[in-house]
């Protein structure tokens, strides 16, 4: 079986229903730092559910789970509803926009850690206990892992592996985190700033870079940790096209006059590119390799 399908079983399985563990956690389980978990939402019903489930069925013990829904006029406040008794606090109203609307959500944050997903995302199996075993054991500010990208039928299309953080190939490369599976620490917040709501769709490239920017913010990329981005025509992702590349091109602009001489950024730019290759290289995951080359 080809290890896409494989991962489709296990996706499929892992939100296809409520699975709420009431077996007692262990002292370490116990002892993990307390995630919020935050849901931007608005007329995104046909995949709301499997979002929920997906951040449920994780059985984190030190959850807070908080949904912001823009006033959403399909079935979106029923699926809320359901699941009511397991938010730690949702509200159904008029909002800016999806940067607003998560904005809203850190107001009401109280996790050592936070993340959010989007309506129509999810989160792989495990991916919290993951998440809470890795910050017990180093309390780095941001820690993130893989993208799985799906289609609206959950089936698994591909993976996006990530590497060991970079600012320089954040800056010249783009993105090399994603908010799929990304925790950040409450505290950059609190020092740094909410999400820029001036960007429509750039604003997670803008705020990582703002926080990664700062020398003292520590970055790791865990294994194991792992988001899927849904693939469908109604995605705001499947619109980003020319506002995008603006807004990220403006990011860019903004920072990269900090990061050397334009002869310099060239030569780090690639040696991004064959970094890429060096971190699954030294690591033999020469199965991702081929999978790559074969796209």
């Amino acid at each position: 079986m080809h290890f896409l399908e494989k991962n489709t079983q296990d996706l499929r399985n892992f939100i296809s229903e409520l699975k709420i563990n009431g077996s007692e956690n262990t002292t370490d389980q116990q002892d993990y730092p307390k995630l919020t978990i935050i849901t931007p939402s608005y007329n995104q019903a046909d995949f709301l559910e499997r979002t929920i489930l997906s951040v449920l069925n994780q059985n984190y013990p030190n959850l807070e789970y908080i949904i912001v829904d823009g006033g959403s006029t399909d079935h979106s406040v029923e699926v809320i509803k359901k699941y009511e008794k397991y938010l730690s606090w949702w509200v159904s109203e008029k909002d800016r926009g999806q940067v607003h609307a998560i904005n809203k959500g850190l107001e009401k944050a109280t996790g050592d850690y936070i993340g959010f997903q989007n309506s129509d995302d999810v989160y792989f199996p495990d991916t919290f206990a993951r998440f809470g075993k890795a910050a017990l054991n180093q309390e780095d500010d941001i820690i993130y892992g893989d993208l799985y990208m799906i289609t609206p039928e959950d089936e698994v299309t591909e993976i996006l592996k990530t590497t060991s953080y970079s600012f320089d190939c954040q800056i010249l490369e783009g993105m090399q985190i994603h908010n799929q599976t990304l925790f950040f620490k409450r505290a950059l917040i609190e020092k740094y700033g909410k999400f820029d709501e001036s960007y429509r769709f750039a604003f997670d490239y803008e705020f990582i870079t703002r926080y990664t920017y700062q020398k003292s913010t520590r970055v790791r990329k865990v294994e194991g940790l792992g988001g899927a981005l849904r693939v469908h025509p109604d995605a705001k992702s499947s619109t980003i096209a020319s506002v995008g590349k603006e807004e990220h091109a403006k990011i860019q602009k903004l920072y990269i006059s900090t990061n050397g001489s334009a002869a310099s950024n060239k030569i780090r730019y690639l040696w991004c590119r064959v970094r890429k290759i060096l971190y699954f290289a030294v690591r033999l995951d020469l199965q991702y390799i081929r999978f790559r080359f074969s796209r």
